[in-house]
């Protein structure tokens, strides 16, 4: 299913989580599965990235869409889909606006 967003250029790999942060599914650049360092490395973001969304609900509630995080390696974006977590890490910023399509679009919320 997330392989599809490596058709998107800018699109360096994909991850989606579920609730406890195990891995449901992975594509990594060379259509494989992401090297086991860069798992745990994401895992480790997208925890961070949901307590953020959590504190932030607590405190101005309502639904969150998607989070973005301009870390070291590159941009990731964290968008919820039901339960889960899909990660999407990309190469630059200026990338944002196709890759949010694309996951809209993925997810049937676009």
């Amino acid at each position: 299913m997330i392989g599809a967003l490596l058709d998107v250029r800018g699109v360096r790999h994909a991850v989606l989580l579920d609730r406890s942060g195990s891995v449901v599914s992975s594509a990594g650049a060379d259509r494989g599965t992401l090297d086991p360092a860069v798992l745990s490395g994401e895992q480790g973001l997208a925890r961070a990235g949901h307590a953020v969304v959590g504190s932030l609900q607590g405190h101005l509630g309502g639904e969150w869409q998607d989070l973005l995080l301009d870390v070291d390696g590159g941009p990731v974006l964290l968008t919820p889909h039901g339960d889960q977590l899909l990660l999407t890490a990309f190469d630059d910023v200026a990338s944002l606006g196709r890759v949010r399509f694309a996951v809209r679009r993925l997810l049937g919320t676009a």
